[in-house]
């Protein structure tokens, strides 16, 4: 069942959250990737064995600093189809001073979690794609037009109820939309914006 109260509130404190890493950060790196498993694993995976793997993906980034140092947020929408059975579709935020190469990042985060699943994952590198609307790669703090696409294209993507994690919870607490926690400002670090 969709409701549109709960997405329009998404997509606002997920825009927030964007907001605020702007503020702190004078470019962002959107790393978009996709994170699935391959049949026929796909039809045996429950959504407790899906996020647990999640989980381990986080938990071990202080010990992959080549793939999750700099990394500055995140934003995850845990969906279900039949076919594809349980997937992510992810959203890594990286310091754009220090992370720059996109497609690379995105690459490296897709090898990980192969390997963290016992090669039954598979992953689509989001930003390999050609988008005529692309939100995904660097997002200097002063391009209100990719921002806009951003925020159009990709958050409220993520943030539909479409493809729901529903039919299969089991646990009450699994939700099907996650994100960091929105940071303390930094106050004016940096070089001064114009």
């Amino acid at each position: 069942m969709v409701n549109s109260k709960n997405i329009n509130k998404r997509i606002h404190s997920t825009k927030e959250y964007i907001n605020e890493l702007q503020a702190n950060y004078s470019k962002l790196n959107i790393v978009r990737v996709d994170l699935a498993y391959k049949k026929p694993h796909s039809n045996n995976i429950t959504l407790e064995d899906a996020n647990s793997d999640l989980e381990r993906m986080f938990n071990n980034m202080r010990s992959k600093p080549s793939i999750f140092k700099d990394k500055i947020g995140y934003i995850c929408k845990r969906e279900y189809t039949q076919d594809k059975g349980v997937h992510f579709h992810t959203v890594f935020i990286y310091d754009g001073q220090k992370v720059q190469k996109d497609v690379f990042k995105a690459e490296q985060i897709g090898k990980y979690w192969n390997q963290l699943t016992d090669n039954k994952g598979s992953y689509h590198n989001c930003n390999r794609n050609i988008y005529e609307l692309n939100g995904v790669g660097m997002l200097d703090h002063s391009d209100s037009d990719k921002r806009k696409i951003l925020d159009e294209n990709v958050i409220s993507y993520l943030c539909k109820d479409e493809q729901t994690i529903e039919p299969i919870k089991e646990n009450k607490k699994d939700r099907a939309f996650t994100r960091g926690t929105i940071p303390k400002s930094k106050g004016n670090i940096g070089r001064p914006r114009g």
